[in-house]
Order: structure tokens, then C-alpha cells, then sequence
């Protein structure tokens, strides 16, 4: 059935908020039913601690003296109807949405499948929404979602049981998945959080991730979000949400995608998945923590929640533990995470010999041994060292030995530095300890796992915290034409971007490759010269090694052989490391610029770093120190130094050149050679969309 857009309704339809959304005067069940086991029977369950005004809406069966009418139309002639919860088969939910639009509702949410994620029949009805959506203003959270929860309005707007369970708190979450969404609620709750907002996005037709990060950037009970991702529609745009909040609060991501889930990714949200590395690496730029696995995600953002350090380079953490193996096991984790465990200031080492046996190690870790009365002055000792900028505590819960909670309490407000506790244990105490430093404001966990976990998090986000904007376009970056160009026309290009070449000569033929030879320092590198070509060596189109007329005549054999007519000769670099550096357009994000150690094989290996273009310097010439192979770029053995600031000019002019160029969708240096003299390009490909071969040339 196709639906009947209706005319703009007053009151602020189309405005774009989502309040009344997640805080509506009063709501309507569409496809409400008497069946207890009916979908729409437990969503008007769900509403009885909502304060505002329900209505319920069964065309086969109104009762309206019980609040139970035929149409939504007649449900708000009697009261204000903000959201319509509509529960029906796919293809009558255009025409329900209309019709809640018609009768003034400014947001719906459809729970049903059936949409995108059920095939080309359901894609139709999808489209349907998107059209009344857009057409009407009314905002849609949906289809195929389980709603959302807003304790603090007493609105569960979820047909999941236990739902209505979840408190009120400070943490914020927006998920892909409905199930997510109510998994990490469910967390939260049992580690002592609790929710401001939770969301199950679900296909996503209208409302997206960046439409409630925007909207919870006007709502102050919220101060830590956790944003769960399964695929992106506009990068862009969620990137510069994630940026307009983490000033204010914290943001914590958890990307699906690691290995090879896209086709179920497909079928259960009708989208493909993002690249999992290039949306992780967008949502670090943007200022957001990222996590690997659920529980990372709640201890990370629990602990973001209650405290946040300030914006710095390398925090330090110090750390206490009343017992030896226990705070091992952080410490490891720590240096795992690279998170600085300076040793501690002589002063507070001679305030700790005072407060310890002398056979306690006292340097960072700090181990006091069973726990005691000292355990306070131990904390604030360490949390007043200059180096320390955060403590890591862990402690097994013994409440006839000492108080815990009056111990972390005292030693925190000497120092005034964050403290995150570990409590081990089990029972009512050690719950009721647990507890009781939340609720002064101490993120706690139960292991040193989750200790480290949220040390990480509150790490990463001082960390983010320095990080500089995105930049706008700057405008240097010279304009291309449409191609195709080859090799050697591509490091022209590359050398009006600075970026410094071999000498070489394209030659149209073997006397004009003769007089190369006899020209250029040698050895050389003779290659095929054809814009079509793009990987010449996997067709034989390159010789290396070249110094003598017999080895040139030889070479050019080969490569007519493999149908070169032209060709590239050109004097072979010195011994280096190897790097590609490139920048690709990203379907999703953009312009994205890319630097790894060992060409092709780094790629493989991941060992990867990536940035969204335009990108300032300071972005840049931290890429090379996320490489787990970075020490090569160190002077490893004797070897070349990487200059940072070279390197980084390198990889923004890329990132500029794309951005400026709308036809380009790709151009990589590969390899980028690191050697005594500074860098090279080896090899240039660069692609344009139309025609889809390579380009290199610049428009004169």
C-alpha cells in the first residue's frame, strides 16, 4: 500500500528535534492489542510507568471509553499524541506513519522487520518510510528496532522484558542493535550505572547515531556515551558529531567488523559493513576512546562517566596494589596498553619508606602488602607525586581489617588526582563496597582487567583531548585533470607536491631508452610505461639492475615481450626502508590517507595507520608511531631516521590533492623509501573515476 503524504501539521512538526522522541507529552500503541502474547500488548505493558498520557490504537477492536481507539486521529483528538509506537506488518507501516503524521505526532518508531534487511520486497516498504519521513518531518527511529529506554521520563518505549528495570544514570547509549542496545543497558545497570538514554537504532530509515549524539549534546544528565557500530551511511557526518560532543562528553566506540562478518551484516541490517579499520580509525580522529569487546565498552564508559582527566600527551599512572599478584596482572595489562607507570619522585619514595616494610616495592608499582589502617596515606602518597596524573588501585575486600571505601576516600582528597579502584571479592559487603565508591564518584571494578580497562579509557580521552580539529580544505593543492597518465606523469605530480623523485626520462622508444642510459647515474630501473597498467611487475614490466647496453637490451626484450611501447628508465634509489603511503576516496568517509611499513605486505598484516583527509601536520607525523614495525623508522641498526615533519608533508599534501580533486579516487606512493638522504618515491599510481584508469598528469 502506498501512503498519503499529508500537509505540514502545526506545533513544530519538522522541526527536526528529537524530544518528542525521547520525551513526549503522551504516546500512542499502534496495533495495540488484548493478546498478552502480541507484540503490542507488551509495549502498553511497558508504559505503565510512563507520566504521560497513553493511547492505544486497534482499528478492529477501539474501545474508547478505555482508552482504546480506532485510529490515531481519533487517539489525539483527546489528548496530545507525540509518538506513535506502531507495531504492524511491514507493508502497512507507511500508511500508519502517514496517518501519525497527519494526526500531529512529530516521531514514531516501528518495531516490525521485513524492511531492507528482508530483501528487494522489503527494501520497497523501506523505501516507503524514508519518503513519508521526508516528506512529512515526522522524525522515525527504525524499522526492525526494540526501541529505546529513557528512565529519567519513566519511559521504556521496549518491548524487551526487564526492561523497565534499568535506572536512571549518567551514561548514554546508542547502539546498531536493539538487542545491543538492551545488552549494554543490562551491563550498565548490573555495574552500578545505570542509563540517561538508550537507543537501538535498528535500519535506521530517518533517525541515525549523529541525529542522537547531536541530541544529546543538549542534555546534561548525560556524560559518557557508548556508540556501538555496525555500518555507516554518511562518515562525514557522524565523524563531526562525535567531534561536536567529546568536548562536553566522553564517547566510547565499539566497531563490528574486525574479521569477515559483512555478509551477515547485510542481512541483518540491510546495509554492508563499513571497513572496520578506516571507521575506527574516523572515530579516533573525531576524539572518541575506542574498545574492542562489550565489557571494555561498559567499563570504559562507566568510568568516563565520573571523571575525566585533563587534555594531555602521556598521562601518568600510578599504582597501588594490596596484593603482589593482582597488581602484576594490572600492571601487565598497563604496559600492554602503553600507558605510562613512571617510577615515582626520591620524595615520594622517602614518604613511602616511612608508611612500608622495607621489603614492599615501592618505586611503581607500589605493593603495601595485606592492607591496613596506612592504606590512606599509601594513596595520597601516590597521588600526590608530580608524575602521577591518575591512580590505579586494587585491593581484595577485608572489612575487618580496614575501611576500603574511607581509606580511597581520605587518600584521594589530600592529592585531589582521579582515582579508579579494583575490589575483589564476593557477597553483600563487597557489593555494598562497590557501591559506595560509585556513589562518591570512584569508577570500580571487579578485576585488574577492568581496572586497566578504564585506566585505558581515561588515557585515550586526555589523549583525544590534545588532538587539534579537522582542518578545512587549505587550497594548495594544485587541480588535476581527467587522464589517464602514467608513471612518469604521476611523479610530476607528486613533485609539484614536494615530494622529491629518482631522475629518469620516458622514452618512446630504444634509442631514446639507449640515451637514458648513457645519462642517468646508474644502476637503473627500466620499466613498462602504459597508463592502463597499474601493477607492472605482476606482467614482468619491470627489470631492476640495469648498468650495461647488453643488461638494457635484454630488459627491453622482456618488456615488449609483455607488450611495453614505451618505456620508463630510471635511476634505481638508494638502500632504505620501504613504506606505501597513499590516500584513497572511502565510499563512507572521504578523502582517507593510509601509511604503512613494507608495502603490500603491511597492508596484510594490518599494520596500518589512517587518517580523514584534510588532516593538519601534527596528525600526520603521529601515523608512523601507531606501526607496530615503527622502530624500523628509529635508525634501527644504523638504519635511516625518519624525519617527521618530511614524512608529514608528504602524507598531507595526498590527503589535499584527493580533497581538492573530486575525480581522483586514489594515488599511492608505493614504495615511499625512507633513506639517508630523506624520502622517495619508487612508484606513483593514481586513479580518476571517469575514465576508471590511472591519471598522473597535471592540467597545465
Amino acid at each position: 500500500m502506498t501512503a498519503v503524504l499529508p500537509t505540514a501539521v502545526p506545533g513544530g512538526l519538522g522541526d527536526g528535534s528529537l524530544d518528542p522522541l525521547f520525551a513526549p507529552r503522551g504516546v500512542a500503541v499502534v496495533g495495540a492489542s488484548r493478546n498478552p502474547a502480541k507484540l503490542g500488548a507488551a509495549l502498553a505493558r511497558s508504559l505503565r510507568g510512563f507520566p504521560g498520557r497513553v493511547a492505544l490504537v486497534n482499528a478492529r477492536d477501539p474501545e474508547p471509553a478505555a482508552g482504546i481507539y480506532a485510529t490515531i486521529k481519533d487517539a489525539s483528538a483527546h489528548g496530545p499524541v507525540d509518538l506513535a509506537m506502531i507495531c504492524l506488518p511491514a507493508p502497512g507501516c507507511a500508511a500508519a506513519l502517514a496517518e501519525a503524521a497527519a494526526a500531529g505526532a512529530r516521531a514514531a518508531i516501528i518495531y516490525g522487520g521485513g524492511f531492507a534487511e528482508a530483501g528487494p520486497d522489503g527494501a520497497g516498504y523501506q523505501h516507503e518510510l524514508a519518503a513519508v519521513a521526508a516528506g512529512t518531518g515526522i522524525r522515525l527511529l527504525g524499522p526492525n528496532t526494540s526501541g529505546f529506554l529513557a528512565p529519567g521520563h519513566g519511559l521504556t518505549a521496549s518491548f524487551v522484558p526487564g526492561a523497565g528495570t534499568v535506572p536512571a544514570g549518567r551514561v548514554a547509549v546508542v547502539a546498531a542493535s536493539g538487542g545491543v542496545n538492551h545488552a549494554l543497558a543490562f551491563l550498565l545497570t548490573e555495574a552500578g550505572h545505570g542509563v540517561s538514554l538508550a537507543v537501538g537504532l535498528g535500519n535506521a530509515v530517518d533517525i541515525t547515531a549523529a541525529d542522537v549524539l547531536d541530541h544529546l549534546a543538549r542534555r546534561p544528565e548525560t556524560r559518557a556515551v557508548a556508540l556501538h557500530i555496525e555500518s555507516v551511511a554518511d562518515g562525514r557526518r557522524l565523524v563531526e558529531a562525535v567531534a561536536r560532543l567529546v568536548p562536553t562528553v566522553a564517547v566510547v566506540a565499539l566497531v563490528v567488523g574486525r574479521n569477515e562478518v559483512s555478509a551477515f551484516a547485510a542481512s541483518h541490517t540491510g546495509a554492508l559493513a563499513t571497513s572496520w579499520r578506516t571507521t575506527r580509525a574516523a572515530l579516533a580522529q573525531a576524539g572518541a576512546v575506542l574498545v574492542d569487546d562489550e565489557r571494555a565498552l561498559v567499563d570504559a564508559v562507566g568510568a568516563l562517566s565520573l571523571i575525566r582527566l585533563r587534555p594531555a600527551a602521556d598521562p601518568g599512572v600510578g599504582v597501588v596494589t594490596a596484593q603482589a599478584g593482582p597488581g602484576l596482572l594490572l600492571l601487565d595489562e598497563l604496559r600492554g596498553a602503553a600507558a605510562p607507570v613512571p617510577e615515582l619522585a626520591a620524595e615520594t619514595r622517602r614518604v613511602l619508606a616511612t608508611l612500608l616494610p622495607p621489603l614492599t616495592y615501592q618505586r611503581n608499582p607500589v605493593d603495601t602488602g595485606r592492607p591496613g589502617p596506612g592504606f590512606a596515606a599509601v594513596l595520597a602518597a601516590v597521588a600526590a607525586d608530580p608524575g602521577v596524573d591518575v591512580v590505579a588501585a586494587y585491593a581484595l575486600a577485608e572489612p575487618d581489617a580496614f575501611d576500603l571505601v574511607a581509606a580511597v576516600e581520605e587518600g584521594t582528597a589530600r592529592a585531589g588526582t582521579p582515582l579508579v579502584a579494583g575490589v575483589g571479592g564476593v557477597g553483600p559487603e563487597v557489593r555494598r563496597i562497590r557501591r559506595a565508591l560509585l556513589e562518591r564518584g570512584v569508577p570500580v571494578a571487579p578485576d585488574p582487567t577492568g581496572v586497566a580497562a578504564m585506566i585505558g579509557a581515561l588515557l585515550a580521552d586526555a589523549r583525544a583531548g590534545r588532538r587539534t580539529p579537522m582542518p578545512a580544505a587549505a587550497g594548495r593543492a594544485p587541480l588535476v585533470g581527467a587522464g589517464p597518465w602514467d608513471e612518469d606523469q604521476a611523479k610530476a605530480l607528486l613533485e609539484r607536491l614536494g615530494v622529491a623523485t629518482m631522475p629518469r626520462r620516458a622514452c618512446a622508444g630504444r634509442a631514446e631508452a639507449r640515451r637514458a642510459l648513457a645519462e642517468l647515474p646508474g644502476p637503473v630501473a627500466v620499466k613498462l610505461l602504459d597508463a592502463s597498467v597499474l601493477h607492472k611487475t605482476e606482467i614482468g614490466g619491470v627489470r631492476l639492475g640495469v648498468t650495461t647496453p647488453d643488461q638494457l637490451e635484454a630488459a627491453l626484450d622482456a618488456l615488449e615481450a609483455a607488450g611495453a611501447r614505451r618505456f620508463l628508465v630510471e635511476s634505481m634509489a638508494p638502500p632504505g626502508v620501504d613504506l606505501v603511503v597513499g590516500s584513497r576516496r572511502d565510499p563512507v568517509f572521504g578523502p582517507v590517507v593510509l601509511c604503512g611499513l613494507g608495502g603490500t605486505t603491511a597492508e596484510a598484516l594490518a599494520d596500518v595507520s589512517l587518517r580523514l583527509a584534510p588532516l593538519t601536520s601534527a596528525q600526520a607525523g603521529a601515523m608512523p608511531r601507531e606501526l607496530a614495525g615503527r622502530t624500523l623508522l628509529e635508525g634501527w641498526r644504523g638504519g635511516p631516521v625518519l624525519d617527521p615533519d618530511a614524512f608529514a608533508a608528504v602524507v598531507v599534501a595526498l590527503g589535499d590533492l584527493l580533497y581538492a580533486n573530486p575525480q581522483l579516487t586514489e594515488i599511492e606512493i608505493n614504495p615511499l623509501r625512507l633513506t639517508a638522504r630523506g624520502l622517495l618515491a619508487l612508484d606513483a599510481v593514481a586513479v580518476a573515476s571517469e575514465p576508471e584508469v590511472p591519471v598522473g598528469h597535471v592540467s597545465e
